[in-house]
């Protein structure tokens, strides 16, 4: 698996932090002293090895914070319910413990809604925005959709609905050429803990941000893949069309984890970004 690990980024060190609300959560740190500091957030049921591609690709221009949620990764498998405002605060604490007064805050699906939330509830905070295969609002069937995918978890397992998710993860190419990023993926969505993950497709259902995006003025990349299933374009017009100067790309034959899929695009866009903050 040597395109996916932290094993090769020997400067990329893991760290634990106690949120405000007694939770511990992992991050992992790059240090690069004066460079421009990104935050990253990952997909649902994945952890900071998600971003380890375009940490590669931006190991020597940015200093990087990449955070595992609670109840993923590392972090501490906290009781729900979960809200999107308390995962912000999460990143917010992290942030703050590793004395970061603002970042650029970048998410992927999951991660994504983290970064908008963040961005509303500490737009001080927010040098600029990456919003990546992700949405502002999953549509009024949401709570039963996601309610639905929990159900299937606890009642079927996780590994039960790995086929379904690899073809909305990645291209039928990309599947093909890269069977060791896609076994990562399945290895690391099937080691979840099923209360966190549950608790996590209950807040998916519920939260709905589209009201408080022309509060923002930050900075912001939509980014979107051409094949995203997940969230798909239009949910990536809602978030161009709502925030201010905003930019939107879509990616030519992605799907639904464009960092894994284009890691080199997305890397140049973030920086690219980061920079304009």
């Amino acid at each position: 698996m040597s395109d996916i690990t932290s094993n090769e980024l020997a400067d990329l060190k893991t760290e634990s932090h106690t949120v405000r609300d007694g939770t511990s959560i992992t991050y992992a740190h790059l240090k690069n002293e004066g460079a421009p500091k990104i935050t990253l957030v990952h997909s649902l049921a994945m952890d900071h090895k998600f971003w380890i591609p375009v940490i590669k690709e931006l190991r020597n221009s940015a200093e990087i914070i990449a955070v595992d949620c609670r109840g993923h990764g590392a972090s501490e498998k906290a009781a729900g319910p979960y809200s999107l405002e308390l995962f912000a605060s999460d990143v917010a604490d992290v942030l703050e413990q590793t004395g970061w007064e603002k970042s650029l805050v970048a998410g992927a699906s999951l991660g994504g809604a983290v970064a908008l939330q963040f961005a509303v509830k500490f737009p001080n905070r927010t040098s600029a925005l990456g919003l990546i295969d992700t949405t502002s609002c999953y549509g009024p069937t949401a709570p039963d959709d996601w309610a639905k995918r929990a159900n299937a978890a606890r009642t079927k397992g996780l590994q039960s609905m790995t086929d379904f998710q690899e073809s909305r993860w990645f291209s039928d190419k990309f599947r093909k050429d890269n069977p060791d990023i896609v076994q990562f993926c399945i290895d690391t969505f099937v080691a979840n803990d099923l209360d966190s993950y549950s608790a996590t497709c209950h807040m998916l259902g519920g939260f709905d941000l589209r009201s408080n995006l022309n509060e923002l003025t930050m900075p912001t990349a939509v980014i979107v893949g051409e094949e995203d299933y997940a969230t798909p374009l239009e949910m990536a017009q809602v978030l161009h069309e709502g925030i201010s100067g905003s930019t939107l790309e879509v990616i030519q034959g992605g799907r639904h984890l464009t960092p894994l899929e284009h890691p080199t695009l997305i890397a140049d866009r973030l920086i690219t970004l980061a920079r304009k903050a």
